[in-house]
């Protein structure tokens, strides 16, 4: 299954237009998620049974607005009692793309989320999980990205530690298992349990934990055919900004980085 997560970095839904689409959606406490929003269900006979992922290329829409909205994906088994989501264990994380239509008036996140195939950027490059708690490796890793345009490399969304989501580590996996379990119909959200019902429970989840902020320019501007995009998730005490620019523009990553390099066609 793929799923998303709206709202788990501050001041991103400002930035992409949405923040409207949750004014009536409650959350327990100020800087707490939106909701979690479907892109992707095995067997569903909507748009949602569509296969997204693509570690290539985004394909996009005539006359249609797309963002790239660079986030962490998460890979995680998933553990069932009595037709409920008991267990997430997150495995492996990554680089993710969870590009978006903007356009007002969907009624539901996900209809700006799976177009079809190569809706998703999702890297090949899977970095594993000691223990999704303090003091495991994903407290050194950051997150940053980048569009190259006209031979121009341009950062797209700022550089931010993945620490700085606003709700990460037990929190984090403990307000997906509910959320999973007890999230229902209500303005641009989905009641998630009947689609895993449907689904046969799937024992794999991939979940992107939210977009980082946007630059200037990745604010202002959407995507175009012939874009290269880059989301890179890399060891910030041994690769500086500098050192990923740098890799980008001798089109090679070294290791301990998970890199989605894909073009816009």
């Amino acid at each position: 299954m793929g799923f998303g997560i709206a709202g788990n970095f501050a001041h991103h839904l400002e930035q992409a237009g949405e923040s409207e689409d949750f004014v009536d959606v409650e959350v327990d406490e100020a800087d707490a998620p939106k909701g979690i929003f479907p892109t992707y269900i095995p067997n569903n006979k909507t748009f949602l049974g569509d296969f997204p992922f693509s570690s290539d290329k985004i394909i996009s829409i005539k006359d249609k607005n797309i963002q790239m909205e660079p986030e962490v994906g998460l890979l995680c088994d998933v553990g069932y009692h009595d037709d409920k989501v008991a267990k997430l264990t997150p495995t492996h994380f990554m680089a993710y793309n969870d590009c978006s239509i903007r356009v007002e008036g969907a009624k539901k996140i996900s209809h700006k989320k799976n177009w079809g195939s190569s809706s998703k950027g999702v890297s090949e490059e899977l970095i594993k999980i000691d223990t999704f708690r303090e003091g495991g490796v994903m407290d050194g890793y950051s997150l940053t990205s980048f569009i190259k345009r006209d031979d121009d490399v341009i950062q797209y969304g700022e550089n931010s530690p993945l620490l700085g989501y606003s709700y990460f580590y037990e929190k984090l996996e403990k307000w997906m298992v509910d959320k999973l379990n007890s999230q229902k119909e209500q303005g641009p959200l989905e009641d998630l349990s009947a689609l895993i019902m449907k689904a046969k429970n799937p024992e794999k989840l991939l979940i992107s934990i939210g977009a980082t902020r946007y630059t200037e320019f990745g604010e202002s501007h959407y995507l175009q055919r012939g874009d290269i995009l880059y989301v890179i998730v890399y060891q910030h005490e041994r690769y500086t900004q500098a050192d990923i620019t740098g890799m980008i523009n001798a089109e090679s990553f070294k290791e301990g980085i998970s890199s989605l390099v894909h073009v816009v066609q």
